[in-house]
């Protein structure tokens, strides 16, 4: 429980708070923050944390604000730029970021009374003293350079203005203002516990867990995390449960057990990096408070096999402060009753749609989230969009990667919702390719010349017809159920066929290395970007090959050794059969014999023998067979008396 005045604490310092005589005055007032944290984000998506005492801060202030902290190659995730042998790399604190103070309410400062807090500083990583690199670096140096393109596209071509509402010329804008937004779905379960996937799965059918009422102490934590986070000012918009989930159980103490609910977190939108360093303390608040009520947390994409996973809808936006003060949405059209969207706005999402193969690196990094990319689960499995029935009914179609979203009565509101991201997809990288992106198809559009009429036929095209822009063999939208209204060989021949995991996923940044000129695209055609990409992807693979070797293949012998012989009766043939099915699925999968090595070992030796092309090929394999175990030995447990 929440037993101590959050109306006492200090939660965030803007950036008009962040010069020195403001920093040392704040902090003495708030004895409870005992120390300093300076937060750069590698390439593996992780958050550098110290605890600098906050005397020695104070002592060091000017010295700290203006160079940061050091630290080594080895304390961050930096391949193929931080090694042991070049591995000086500096944390330097960003002043134009919200910081923010993180507690921990299990220490509690008796001078006060109130928890122990952490002041954190949103940071950049500086290697060798000179040269920029990691997650926030890239999202920075990417905004800039969709800002800077786009308003010289908005100048040469200023007939994109008859399609513009509210504004007539390139002269009127002061400032281009980009937004953005993630939508946090999580797990949540009590310690130890279980999953029944059978029961998970009825649940999920009935629709008996969405939108319903939180009690116990789910309800409690989710309580006190929408009223933690309302006092950083993130703009709390709702908290409630999604799919997935089981009703809980009281036991005899009185107190709930067998927790396992699924919930989602919205907070209003930001500019870029504040969007996505938002995010990022939204994550450890979660944690935080979620723990201090006795429950676990988990943010994979797919904890649980069988059941929806988790997303982490991310929107985009771009609008226009003009010189009169007026903000305007440049993706809204002129005409709201008989165009969708401007120019601006058709590019920018046919941007995406022509270049998502660039994107998936970022966005499913990780094997859990190809697990979670999956028909049936309310997640996209196709690069299409939908954008409403006409141009006065907004899309409601759940099924596609991105949707428009449009409200009638709010022009500021355009913008995509990107469906496929998830807790785990590094969000600073996901915003700046996506921009970028959206640059390209921007460009083509205008530079055509291309009116909101013509370019609702481009995005509604047939398969197999020529477009300026687009690929001829593909479709891009689609208004009917992508999941049931399909077959798979009709979505994969419209739509294009989906990597199926991570090595797939990263041919499309280059067959066995990074090639240059297939990314040029997702870094402006700048040198450091290119290497923060080079790094991000020697990160991804090593943590996909590792994780298989030490964690996925002993996980996977605990489940075939679970799978147990359970019956006695052997007249009984019909067990029998069953059975025998399941032994000879298990020893192929886990068990060696003489002349024959089983997938997991043939696994492991691609893994030695760095052969990703192999790992591949066989972890799709072990999954197939994994899935019929499952159902093999589900069909013969459910005749066991």
């Amino acid at each position: 429980m929440i037993n101590f005045d959050l109306n006492r604490m200090l939660f965030t310092m803007t950036p008009d708070e962040h010069d020195e005589e403001t920093v040392r005055s704040r902090l003495m007032a708030h004895p409870e923050v005992k120390f300093v944290s300076f937060t750069g984000i590698d390439m593996g998506n992780h958050s550098t944390d110290e605890k600098i005492p906050v005397a020695l801060f104070i002592e060091d202030m000017q010295k700290m604000l203006e160079t940061g902290v050091q630290t080594d190659g080895s304390s961050v995730a930096l391949p193929t730029i931080a090694d042991l042998s070049n591995a000086r790399v500096d944390i330097v604190p960003d002043l134009g970021a919200n910081w923010f103070v993180e507690y921990n309410y299990n220490n509690k400062d008796y001078e006060t009374g109130l928890p122990v807090g952490t002041l954190r500083i949103p940071s950049y990583l500086r290697h060798n003293g000179d040269t920029m690199v990691g997650s926030r670096i890239y999202l920075k140096e990417a905004v800039e350079k969709f800002t800077a393109s786009l308003k010289k596209e908005l100048e040469d071509h200023p007939y994109v203005f008859d399609h513009i509402g509210g504004v007539n010329s390139a002269d009127e804008i002061e400032e281009l203002l980009l937004t953005n937004a993630t939508e946090l779905e999580f797990w949540v379960k009590t310690p130890d516990d279980r999953a029944d996937r059978d029961q998970l799965s009825i649940a999920q059918e009935l629709k008996e867990q969405y939108w319903q009422r939180v009690s116990g102490p789910v309800a409690t934590a989710m309580e006190q995390t929408l009223e933690i986070l309302d006092h950083y000012g993130f703009g709390v918009e709702m908290g409630h449960k999604e799919v997935g989930g089981v009703k809980a159980k009281m036991g005899n103490s009185g107190n709930f057990d067998h927790i396992m609910e699924q919930l989602e977190i919205d907070w209003k939108y930001a500019s870029p990096m504040q969007a996505a360093d938002n995010e990022a303390q939204v994550k450890h608040i979660i944690r935080d408070v979620f723990r201090m009520n006795s429950l676990d947390v988990t943010f994979l994409a797919k904890p649980i096999h069988g059941v929806a996973g988790s997303g982490e809808h991310t929107h985009f936006g771009v609008a226009a402060k003009l010189r009169d003060g007026r903000i305007i949405n440049l993706f809204e059209p002129a005409d709201r009753d008989g165009d969708f969207m401007s120019p601006v706005g058709y590019g920018a999402l046919m941007g995406i749609l022509k270049n998502y193969e660039l994107l998936n690196p970022i966005i499913s990094p990780e094997r859990d989230s190809f697990q979670r990319l999956k028909p049936g689960y309310e997640a996209p499995v196709c690069i299409v969009t939908s954008l409403g029935l006409d141009h006065r009914t907004p899309s409601r179609n759940r099924t596609v990667l991105i949707g428009l979203v449009r409200d009638l009565k709010n022009p500021l509101s355009t913008r995509f919702e990107l469906r496929s991201p998830n807790p785990h997809t590094n969000t600073y990288l996901i915003i700046g390719a996506g921009y970028l992106t959206m640059l390209d198809g921007i460009k083509a559009v205008l530079s055509a010349g291309k009116t909101p009429h013509e370019l609702e036929a481009s995005i509604s095209k047939d398969y197999g017809e020529e477009d300026f822009y687009l690929e001829r063999d593909r479709e891009y939208r689609a208004e009917r159920n992508i999941y049931t209204e399909f077959t798979p060989e009709e979505r994969e021949k419209l739509f294009g066929r989906a990597p199926a995991n991570v090595w797939q996923s990263f041919l499309n940044w280059g067959d066995g290395c990074f090639e240059k000129e297939k990314v040029a695209l997702i870094t402006g055609g700048d040198d450091t970007m290119a290497m923060i990409l080079r790094s991000y992807r020697a990160q991804m693979l090593y943590k996909w090959t590792i994780e298989y070797h030490d964690r996925y293949i002993g996980n996977t012998m605990d489940f075939l050794r679970s799978c147990v012989k359970l019956h006695v009766d052997e007249s009984n043939e019909y067990d029998v059969e069953n059975w025998n099915r399941c032994a000879e699925l298990k020893a192929l999968i886990g068990q060696e014999v003489n002349g024959r090595a089983s997938l997991l070992m043939q696994a492991r030796i691609a893994i030695d023998n760095d052969d990703c092309a192999g790992l591949s090929r066989l972890e799709l394999l072990i999954e197939e067979k994994l899935e019929e175990l499952r159902e093999a030995y589900a069909k013969y447990r459910r005749n066991i008396l």
